[in-house]
């Protein structure tokens, strides 16, 4: 009945699932979010999210590498930020994707970056030393 159908873009699609499983890990989400709101440098996103700085590295080489945040750098420290607008809103649509499928009326959005430091570290060191980091 005069339905077009779009072709299948076999290059789009393998960027769009690469952007999707970057973000499908926790930890990678929690980063984005925090850097679609400002700029961060390495050790500030580690010890907002309690882990180690190599940890958050590799985190961050991922999201890297799908094109999803830049660096720079500025001395010995190397500062991140989304690569633009779109990242938050990519958050904010799987956020409101997950509320409506899972009938919950508040989206799943991360709570604001913590302000307080940590003082006890064992744990963290623990948690990352023995579970691999996902693809």
């Amino acid at each position: 009945m005069g339905t077009q159908v779009e072709a299948w873009d076999s290059a789009a699609a393998d960027r769009a699932i690469a952007v999707l499983k970057a973000v499908a890990d926790p930890t990678r989400y929690r980063l984005l979010w925090a850097l679609s709101r400002q700029e961060l440098p390495v050790g500030s996103l580690a010890q907002m999210l309690g882990a180690h700085v190599a940890a958050v590295s590799q985190h961050l080489a991922k999201l890297r590498t799908a094109g999803l945040v830049e660096s720079r750098r500025d001395g010995t420290r190397i500062y991140y930020r989304a690569v633009g607008p779109h990242v938050r809103g990519l958050l904010e649509e799987a956020a409101l994707a997950a509320s409506a499928t899972f009938d919950d009326p508040e989206p799943a959005i991360p709570p604001a970056a913590p302000t307080a430091t940590r003082t006890h570290t064992a744990p963290a060191r623990a948690r990352t030393r023995h579970r691999p980091l996902p693809e």
